[in-house]
């Protein structure tokens, strides 16, 4: 159609043909009646969910703010002062796009890890990668081996690409490395997921049981170590994985150790030309400026992590000692949280965490029995554990009402 004037307007083509459809077809109120465009199968089979409830939806149900925020696993001691102070200093120049590449970034956590820059890849955070990992390798009817109850985001994005669950219990309350390394070859898995140290229980994995696990991986199968939690534990827990076995993609945060959960930044290290697959499929303009900036400043503030490190520990004793006291058992932990054993089922963990939350504490919990028979309580502040020591008898005692 070639362009003309209509209307006192110079439109073209498909434009004219559209305006004057809406001449012909007036009122206009007709177009809420036509019918929606239609879905693919796949996006049409999934339920609209979010893996969790963030907190800010109970507060708008509750219509007041916690009191305690100690439930998302954040690092409630906060980004490195001098990464706030590049934070504010960067502000005003937010209208710029962030680098693509995460050129400079990149460049420090690959001196940081001992490894040539392109082995790592900048991304939305753990969550952001989990999911083009999923892209990158599992395709529709694909099976995949997790185990039940562990971190749902990544499941979540299985299920998004068209993935096979497989799911493999907890055993002792930590993730079953031979029960997932067996499930994979039996069911002919695309990938595996772990998480070391794992949530929603902190629990953690000989190193040598992972070494073992990848010496043993199922031909064509990838296995994606989700190490989200490692700066909160021993440093003898890190398993030892040559950097060049393309079997093996492990994944970072700085939402965690380091304090930025609102800034989502991630990252992901691995063989060479599987880390550079991601480029085909990723997000290259996700990673805003002032996040860069700032993550580049936190990883290089040791001693700003070392302090929080000291923090989380001795919020993890004092998590296990209001606990006690309660006469409760706290699962040992390596991560930024304790998983709080409430002696009985799941119905009862759910009703002190709802008693929790009527007393303007957020807590969460495990989703899948036997974990869910815990509450899952973040290492919080000073402020904030008093607050639990002072309430959580009274929620106990209301939850077995």
């Amino acid at each position: 159609m070639p362009c003309s004037f209509w209307n006192g307007q110079f439109i073209c083509g498909i434009e004219r043909a559209f305006l004057q459809g809406l001449s012909a077809n007036e009122p206009h109120a007709e177009f809420g009646a036509m019918k929606r465009p239609l879905e693919t199968p796949l996006a049409d089979s999934l339920p609209a969910t979010v893996p969790f409830v963030g907190p800010e939806a109970i507060e708008r149900r509750l219509g007041h703010r916690f009191r305690a925020r100690i439930g998302a696993n954040e690092n409630v001691f906060g980004p490195s002062p001098k990464a706030i102070k590049a934070i504010q200093d960067q502000a005003g120049d937010a209208w710029m796009y962030g680098d693509p590449e995460s050129f400079e970034l990149r460049e420090a956590l690959a001196a940081h890890l001992g490894i040539a820059r392109d082995e790592v890849v900048v991304g939305e955070g753990v969550d952001g990668l989990l999911g083009y990992a999923v892209r990158l390798f599992v395709q529709e009817g694909e099976r995949v081996v997790t185990s039940d109850g562990a971190y749902p985001t990544f499941s979540y994005h299985v299920v998004g690409f068209g993935g096979a669950l497989v799911k493999v219990p907890y055993r002792d309350d930590r993730e079953d490395v031979a029960a997932l390394l067996e499930a994979a070859h039996a069911s002919g898995a695309k990938m595996i997921y772990l998480a070391n140290p794992d949530n929603p229980m902190g629990t953690w994995q000989d190193p040598a049981w992972i070494e073992g696990m990848i010496a043993n991986l199922p031909e064509n199968c990838v296995l994606v170590l989700d190490e989200a939690y490692l700066e909160f534990a021993p440093d003898s827990i890190v398993p030892n994985v040559p950097i060049d076995d393309p079997r093996v993609i492990r994944m970072r945060t700085f939402s965690k150790a380091h304090g930025m959960a609102g800034m989502r930044v991630g990252y992901a290290f691995g063989e060479r030309s599987v880390i550079q697959s991601f480029e085909k499929i990723r997000n290259h303009f996700g990673m805003n400026r002032i996040s860069q900036i700032a993550a580049q400043i936190a990883l290089s503030d040791r001693d700003w992590l070392s302090h929080v490190r000291s923090e989380v520990g001795k919020a993890r004793e004092l998590i296990t000692e209001i606990a006690e006291d309660c006469g409760l058992v706290s699962i040992p932990s390596a991560a930024n949280f304790v998983a709080v054993d409430c002696g009985r089922d799941g119905d009862f963990a759910r009703r002190v965490l709802e008693e929790l939350e009527a007393r303007d504490i957020f807590v969460r919990m495990p989703g899948v029995a036997p974990a869910n028979r815990c509450i899952r309580i973040t290492a919080g502040r000073p402020a904030d554990l008093d607050l639990l020591a002072q309430v959580l008898p009274d929620a106990l005692a209301a939850a077995r009402r």
